[in-house]
């Protein structure tokens, strides 16, 4: 294989002789993009006015899940029976009124599901089954012979293909001949299942993005003419993007196009399929609504021949961001993705929206801090409106949706790795620990967490990020001279706080009283007697833990001849947790002392 060289990246600007090519002819050198013509010289939509762009999203379309149709057929091993039956269980659980379920003509195993819904009656009375079938007699015969007995609302998908490279090259029909084609299977399709009062019809021109409108317009109003589409029995016309090659406005043209001048417009449910192509079926699919698609085609999580088709969980759980109601239940996601994972196969991609594992989670320090102060003040609304916080409107940084929404805790929504700041770090030790740091501590151990994660190359837990503070700010070890605070106890008389304190310095036990102040201060005080200055600057007190099992934590801040540092003490109430604080700090200042013989412990 020839490697691709870029002179204009590797060869400095300096260096390059003048004659050298500028980036966009050095990529149109590379790139040989002249073979490829854009789709507005292929397919001209005659729309003067559009509607669509000042339109605004107000409900769910009706959702067609094809994951096992048109999903199925791009897997490299399709479905086998109880595969589709579990896929089949949980769209029906989720909330599908209307399901594909399969190609009966096409395979046995497709058969033989769609004759094991009408045998052992698995459907729900309110689920519609779609089968689907090329317009060839024979096909739409077996189509018919599968669905015999269903007793569900049954709509017969009849597609052919209509651009005109498809019917040149592969169908080998003229524009008039494929329309009688298409016609033909049409009257097929009354002559098998038109007289089956719970059938309906729906008809793709495949690859209708790329046919030409008034062609497409004409085979369309042939058709619902020839079904005699009706309100009350009404006729589906679905407009694929079956190769999507456009930008989404063109996508939206079209679909107006069809809106405003189909014949029995009242009669038509118009329908859209878009796939993903250029990687923007979303937006094809919303903007296709907008222009007048009443229900949207898809495969839940976007699995689908090439990069697949519209994924319609992304698209009901953006309506949900918006406020609107996606009429589907996503309430847990995670099991929905472990269904589908079965059944395709494959597992879900960990950035993909709303379901993957990182989607609601961040490492960026500056997103850390805005999701813990967005979190701060949501709860505090809450708290303010004595509402539960479910019920509270949901505008946290960098969320889009809470992620309680759809089954997920809020354990992955920080996660620290080298480029976390202190924000994040805070978050996860009062979130799982209930920790809380005040800001000049986040700062301070956020520089040690950054040398752990730098050092170790990797992300680090909550447990982890424990661990690192432990080591940091409460085990301390015990340094040269032996230090220990024997006993306290502290009295009340008559309004006078009296603190009486044992020390043992050096194995020597050395007993204190101190009158008028907090024991904090006495113990500050008895130290400094023996050249332990512990210059106490700031006291927070928090916990670790939570209920039964949690115990005071006390933070202090404390300056020392080299410097000021941060310290830690933990008991099984405030007061032990602050002077064990307070007795760690001491060490640590005897601990960095010089050798030399320059301030030694006062043993007198």
């Amino acid at each position: 294989m020839t490697k691709t060289s870029f002179p204009h990246i590797s060869t400095p600007a300096g260096d390059r002789p003048e004659s050298a090519p500028s980036w966009n002819q050095q990529r149109y050198s590379q790139m040989p993009s002249h073979r490829y013509t854009n789709v507005y010289s292929r397919v001209e939509v005659p729309i003067a006015e559009r509607d669509w762009p000042t339109r605004q999203l107000t409900e769910a379309p009706q959702w067609v899940p094809v994951d096992l149709r048109d999903g199925n057929q791009a897997l490299a091993e399709p479905m086998d029976p109880a595969r589709k039956r579990r896929f089949f269980e949980l769209m029906v659980a989720m909330g599908y009124k209307e399901i594909e379920v399969g190609y009966p003509s096409a395979s046995q195993t497709d058969y033989d599901f769609v004759r094991q819904i009408a045998d052992a009656d698995i459907a729900p009375d309110d689920v519609t089954i779609v089968v689907f079938t090329p317009a060839r007699r024979d096909l739409i015969e077996r189509t018919v012979t599968s669905i015999q007995g269903i007793s569900n609302p049954v709509v017969i998908h009849m597609y052919t293909a209509t651009a005109p490279t498809w019917r040149n090259l592969v169908l080998g029909y003229e524009r008039e001949a494929l329309k009688e084609l298409i016609l033909a299977g049409g009257r097929d399709v009354l002559e098998f299942a038109g007289d089956m009062p719970n059938v309906r019809f729906e008809f793709s021109p495949e690859v209708f993005n790329l046919t030409e409108p008034d062609y497409v317009l004409d085979i369309c109003n042939s058709m619902t003419e020839l079904w005699d589409a009706r309100p009350e029995r009404p006729v589906i016309l679905n407009l694929p993007a079956t190769v999507e090659v456009a930008t989404p406005n063109v996508y939206a043209d079209q679909i107006e196009y069809m809106h405003k001048n189909l014949a029995r417009r009242d009669s038509v449910i118009l329908s859209v399929h878009p796939h993903n192509d250029r990687g923007t079926g979303i937006a094809c699919a919303e903007l296709a609504v907008l222009a007048g698609a009443q229900r949207v085609e898809g495969c839940i999580f976007g699995n689908g021949e090439r990069t697949g088709n519209v994924d319609i969980a992304t698209l009901a759980l953006n309506l949900h961001a918006q406020g609107i109601d996606p009429m589907i239940d996503f309430s847990d996601i995670d099991e929905i993705r472990r269904t589908v994972e079965y059944c395709n196969r494959f597992e879900v991609h960990p950035r993909h929206p709303y379901v993957g594992d990182l989607v609601h989670t961040a490492f960026s320090g500056t997103h850390q801090d805005a999701i813990k102060k967005g979190f701060i003040a949501h709860r505090a609304r809450a708290s303010a409106e004595d509402r539960p916080e479910s019920e509270v409107p949901w505008n946290v940084p960098y969320l889009p949706i809470d992620p309680a929404d759809i089954g997920r805790s809020y354990d992955a929504v920080i996660r620290v790795n080298s480029q976390s700041g202190k924000g994040g770090i805070a978050y996860l030790l009062e979130s799982e620990f209930g920790i809380e740091l005040p800001r000049r501590l986040q700062i301070d151990f956020a520089r040690h967490v950054q040398q752990h994660t730098d050092a170790n190359g990797s992300e680090v837990s909550a447990g982890g990020l424990l661990a690192v503070f432990q080591q940091v700010y409460l085990d301390r070890g015990t340094p040269v001279e032996c230090l220990a605070l024997n006993s306290y106890q502290v009295a009340d008389t008559e309004g006078v706080t009296r603190v009486e304190l044992v020390l043992d310095v050096s194995g020597r036990q050395h007993r204190s009283t101190h009158d008028g102040v907090g024991p904090v201060e006495a113990l500050t005080s008895a130290l400094e007697a023996h050249n332990i200055s512990v210059g106490v600057l700031s006291l927070h007190q928090t916990s670790v833990g939570a209920g039964n099992d949690s115990e005071a934590l006390t933070l202090l801040e404390c300056r020392s001849d080299d410097g000021t540092f941060w310290i830690a003490g933990r008991g099984r109430s405030v007061l032990a947790a602050s002077m064990s604080a307070v007795m760690t700090a001491a060490m640590r200042v005897t601990a960095h002392r010089k050798p030399a013989n320059s301030r030694g412990l006062d043993l007198q």
